[in-house]
């Protein structure tokens, strides 16, 4: 696509609280700046989640909305959460009229929603990024109004207006694809054997209690198998975890991976929650994946995630409720299964959509210049 766009453009980038939303966000604001060095970009994100720490480290201004999640079990707690969505609307009608930005994107996310509604309102352009194959609430939501709505999975026309979807695939961190090394000598950077498999366990940045436990379950079976493990616990759970694998010279148990290019080239098997930003990485990279998608997550959006790739062949899913009793299991049968292994491998590349930050920005400038013109 020819950029009509000539002028650095002002944009609003709105969401947050997981990795999965935030990684995304920072990558098309990455592309915006390397198009146009002087375009001057906004984060907008949730008093207390991890956007407000995480985006100032990556370089941007961001500042916070008083939002919080309505408890849809029990309704009677949402009287201050709808207070504070009051607070939050009028601030992103200040945040507006101080900024004044050409266009306002959403990435998912408690702020998403306020900041994207009150630009609407506003008449502004807006583009709405949905990372997973069930689409959220606030999304649904706004999609009448929005200018575009970029997607990952087929079948979105089920929850948005077929005509405004543009299937270009998630962003995710560059830095995944940085590794030059073999994954011999991956693995010997991490310290662990070349000469053996490696299952890569990652529950996201603050862990998933039941990934690790099915982990300490089945942590024998897996090196009696003739593998070892390298295992991101999360913070919350690295103590207990780090005790489990103590001593142990095919187990390598930390709370954080700080470079996961090299722990995923260095993967043989990759065990992780299901959350859109890491399927997009494990698609990206062709590694072979059993997923356990998180049940405490809006819409079982994550199981939903990974039954797509379950149906094209691409992974092999364990539920939440059966991790504990089969993990192991199905991880030591993959290890015996190269052929599948490989099918597996070959599969999740397939669904691989590359540049999908390039796509994305692609579609910031069609709208801009739509509303110019």
């Amino acid at each position: 696509m020819q950029d009509k766009v000539e002028r650095p453009l002002r944009v609003l980038i709105s969401g947050g609280g997981t990795g999965g939303h935030i990684f995304p966000a920072v990558s098309i604001a990455n592309e915006l700046r390397r198009r146009l060095p002087g375009t001057d970009i906004l984060f907008v994100g949730a008093e207390g989640r991890m956007e407000m720490e995480r985006v100032p480290a990556a370089g941007y201004d961001i500042t916070g909305l008083p939002v919080a999640g309505f408890d849809r079990r029990r309704l009677w707690r949402n009287i201050p959460v709808l207070v504070k969505l009051m607070r939050s609307m009028r601030k992103a009608r200040k945040v507006l009229a101080d900024f004044q930005p050409d266009i306002a994107v959403g990435v998912g996310g408690y702020a998403s929603g306020p900041m994207l509604k009150a630009a609407q309102k506003k008449g502004l352009p807006t583009l709405i990024q949905e990372q997973n194959s069930y689409a959220g609430v606030t999304n649904k939501l706004l999609a009448k109004e929005a200018g575009a709505i970029c997607v990952a999975y087929d079948g979105m026309e089920r929850f948005f207006p077929a005509e405004k979807i543009i299937k270009t695939g998630n962003p995710v961190r560059a830095d995944i694809f940085n590794c030059t090394l073999s994954p011999d000598e991956a693995k010997r950077k991490l310290g662990m054997n070349a000469g053996k498999p490696l299952v890569l366990v990652v529950g996201g940045s603050l862990g998933a209690r039941t990934v690790n436990e099915s982990i300490a379950a089945a942590m024998d079976a897996i090196t009696g198998a003739g593998a070892q493990i390298l295992w991101q616990t999360g913070k919350i759970y690295a103590d207990e975890c780090e005790a489990v694998a103590k001593g142990r010279s095919d187990v390598k148990a930390t709370a954080f991976i700080s470079d996961m290019a090299t722990a995923y080239r260095a993967a043989d098997i990759v065990v992780s929650r299901a959350g859109a930003g890491t399927i997009s990485e494990l698609q990206l990279l062709g590694l072979p994946a059993v997923l356990v998608p998180s049940p405490n997550v809006a819409e079982d959006h994550q199981r939903k995630n990974a039954q797509a790739l379950v149906d094209a062949g691409a992974a092999v899913m364990v539920l939440d409720a059966d991790a504990r009793g089969t993990l192991g299991g199905v991880v030591v049968g993959l290890l015996a299964d190269t052929e599948r292994c490989a099918t597996l491998a070959r599969n999740i590349r397939t669904m691989a959509l590359e540049g999908s930050a390039s796509r994305i920005v692609d579609e910031i400038y069609r709208l801009v210049d739509l509303k110019n013109n």
